[in-house]
């Protein structure tokens, strides 16, 4: 059953604040925010051309008027709003739930992200909700996710998310992303990097080959010359050669 949230009066005359921050670390440890962050940029640029928006440990307020009614996903995916980023993200405002909210789990947030936030999630609306534990402290696979069929989440067992259209696969302490279209796999920055330094080799050597084909063919046509400028020395006309 959908939840049904609180609403704030109507005749409030003090404007409500609603935080930006609170003063926690994005995340516990190295691995934990380095998936965190691979996630977050491997995703915005996959829906770089999309009309999306992917946000990563910022506040997602839930109840117009009670700004303790919140919740800050590791990295959540919006569609349908406009692309970019916000400081926070309320629910009333933006009038789309999150598709799909991926967290960077621990022993430390079993509970909370294993309870409260699946539940939280579940009667949100969110389609899918992704557990991933890079140490591998609860999740002996890593990786676990849950799809909302009718109200209720049900486990992945396809590795695939329907709403991105990505097969996900644990690569070492990341998650690993693969276009279902063509099987190409979506680089994260180092990656990135790597290939455009690899690129910018390419066409340097490409350039190199070519100006040094350049001037062999400029040789060759120096000796053709000189070797026209000698018949014609030995009184030979060398058009009358060549035809």
């Amino acid at each position: 059953m959908t939840a049904t949230l609180p609403v704030a009066e109507q005749t409030e005359i003090q404007e409500i604040f609603y935080p930006s921050a609170d003063g926690e670390p994005v995340a516990e440890t190295f691995d934990h925010l380095y998936a965190l962050l691979t996630t977050l940029e491997v995703i915005k640029q996959y829906l770089a051309n999309r009309q999306a928006t992917v946000l990563a440990d910022q506040f997602l307020y839930y109840s117009k008027g009670f700004p303790k009614l919140r919740v800050a996903p590791d990295v959540m995916v919006i569609f349908d709003v406009p692309p970019g980023g916000r400081d926070n993200y309320k629910l009333w405002e933006e009038g789309q739930v999150p598709s799909v909210i991926f967290e960077m789990t621990s022993a430390g947030t079993q509970d909370k992200d294993q309870v409260f936030k699946k539940m939280l999630y579940e009667q949100l609306g969110v389609k899918e909700y992704w557990l991933f534990d890079p140490k591998g402290e609860w999740i002996e696979e890593k990786l676990r996710g849950y799809r909302l069929q009718g109200e209720i989440y049900e486990p992945i067992t396809d590795s695939r998310s329907e709403p991105l259209e990505l097969r996900l696969q644990i690569e070492g302490s990341i998650i690993g992303f693969y276009r279902e279209d063509t099987g190409e796999k979506l680089l994260i920055p180092d990656e990135l990097a790597e290939a455009l330094q690899q690129e910018v080799v390419a066409r340097q050597q490409a350039e190199s080959q070519l100006e040094q084909e350049r001037q062999r063919a400029e040789e060759a046509e120096a000796q053709l010359e000189q070797l026209k400028a000698k018949l014609r020395e030995m009184g030979v006309d060398p058009d009358t050669v060549e035809s």
